[in-house]
This record gives C-alpha cells, structure tokens and sequence, in this order.
C-alpha cells in the first residue's frame, strides 16, 4: 500500500463545548481551517478501532450478525473493537476476536487503515486479515451489551449479501472485505 497523504492540519483556536460519553468524547472547537476559514466545528473524538477479516482454511468467512442501538437493527460486520487506553491496534483484534468471533489467528496480514467518518470524526480503523484460525473450547467473555449471533459464510455468499441490499453491512466490514479479497486474489 502507499503511505498515506500528510496532514495539513488546522490551528486550533479554542474548546467551547466538551461532551464526555462512552469510548468517546465530542468537542465544539473554533478552528482556521488551511484555506483560511474560521469557523465554529463539532468532531467526535476517537481512540481508534481494529477490525479483522477471518477467514477459515477451507476459504469460509467468520462474521457477525451483530444488534447496533443507534440504528436499531442488526447487521453483518466483521469482528471489530475500541482500542484500549494503550494497547496496540494488533492486540485489540486478537482480544476482540476471541470475544466476539470465538476464534484464535496463527497468522496476521494488515489490511491498511480507514477512516470511516471524516466528516465529524477523528476514528482511525485498523483493518487485518485473520488466517489459520482455531476454534476456542472457551472463549473469554466479551461486552455486556453485545448481542450478536458468529455466522459462517462462503465468499460468494457473502459478495451475494452485499449485492442484494437485503442485509445492512457497516462501511467498514466493506471497506475491510474489499482490501481482503485484494490480497487473497478473489
């Protein structure tokens, strides 16, 4: 992959509103932009995230059908989570992987990154293909409020599910089966 655009970044000229929430923070800030303006910006601060494309030696694709709150449905996604306060954007998906998937990886391929809003956030997604998988006997628990069901499907299942605009999919399980289906040839 190619390294990635510099930033050009603002200049911050003052905080005037903080909301402290859950894994986030959102900030009004008066900020000059490069090309000169200023103006008044809400941004929802973020510690970042990794996602991991698991994929099973007979070519099978781990996924989830997950139940997200803020749009009151469930949707397939790819096994996904907040970096903690200090850890590394690898050892959040091993951890968020066995929570959520069930599944342990022998082998690690980065995917890139994205940013999945950049229009009012500062989230930077991780993106991995997760390979040589073993199944846990006893996966760790994961977050209180996951509902989520770990579903199996073959790759051209999964090419049907995003063509058919019967299942809502989240731009980063997209944006991460995209980058996989590149690196493995598909």
């Amino acid at each position: 992959m190619a390294p990635l655009p510099t930033p050009e970044p603002s200049r911050h000229l003052e905080t005037t509103a903080v909301l402290d929430a859950r894994k986030l923070r959102f900030e009004i800030n008066r900020m000059e932009l490069p090309m000169g303006l200023v103006g008044s910006f809400g941004v929802i601060r973020h510690p970042g995230a990794s996602l991991a494309v698991p994929i099973l030696d007979d070519g099978r694709v781990v996924i989830l059908r997950q139940y997200r709150f803020a749009v009151a449905t469930r949707l397939l996604e790819f096994p996904a989570g907040t970096l903690d306060d200090g850890e590394e954007p690898l050892g959040t998906m091993q951890r968020e992987l066995q929570e959520e998937a069930g599944y342990s990886a022998s082998r690690w391929d980065p995917l890139g990154a994205m940013l999945p809003c950049p229009g009012y956030s500062d989230e930077v997604i991780h993106l991995f293909l997760a390979r040589e998988l073993t199944a846990l006997e006893q996966p760790p628990a994961g977050d209180d409020d996951e509902d989520l069901e770990v579903l199996l499907m073959e790759p051209g299942e999964l090419d049907g599910a995003l063509a058919s605009g019967d299942e809502y999919l989240d731009g980063k399980s997209v944006t991460a089966w995209l980058r996989a289906k590149q690196l493995l040839g598909l």
